[in-house]
């Protein structure tokens, strides 16, 4: 989770919306990523989704059946579609997103193999974006 928050950083340095995510096959990170839904002017560049994609070109396959994300925050519905569809063992979040979260809506839009794991530096993380929409007010 320490290198999720290392990409949220980023994606705050950015002016992005901090949230960072990293993909984890036997123990070694396949993938990180951070918001860029400004940069590349898409509301679908969420950290969860460039990860995925950037996880699945390393392992030249679609299913991330061995596979954890890490995430500062908790996806949400389309991003937990996403990880439906690529069948990853686990998802480990940070802070919940009370708003829009895919626990809020619907706690089945996972995969039914897929392990869920919350709350692990949520502090840490919810600080970052609390900076952030505190930051964007000013």
């Amino acid at each position: 989770m320490n290198e999720a928050l290392k990409q949220a950083q980023i994606a705050f340095e950015s002016d992005e919306i901090p949230v960072g995510a990293v993909i984890v096959s036997k123990n070694r990170i396949i993938a990180r990523a951070h918001n860029q839904t400004e940069l590349l002017t898409d509301v679908t560049a969420h950290a969860e989704l460039l990860a995925i994609t950037a996880a699945a070109n390393y392992l030249g396959a679609k299913y991330l059946t061995d596979c954890k994300l890490y995430v500062t925050l908790e996806p949400c519905a389309m991003c937990a579609g996403a990880l439906y569809w690529s069948q990853i063992s686990e998802v480990h979040f940070a802070a919940s997103d009370p708003k829009r979260g895919f626990v809020t809506h619907n706690s089945n839009l996972l995969h039914p193999k897929t392990k869920i794991q919350s709350g692990t530096l949520g502090a840490q993380a919810e600080s970052l974006l609390l900076k952030f929409f505190e930051k964007l007010r000013k």
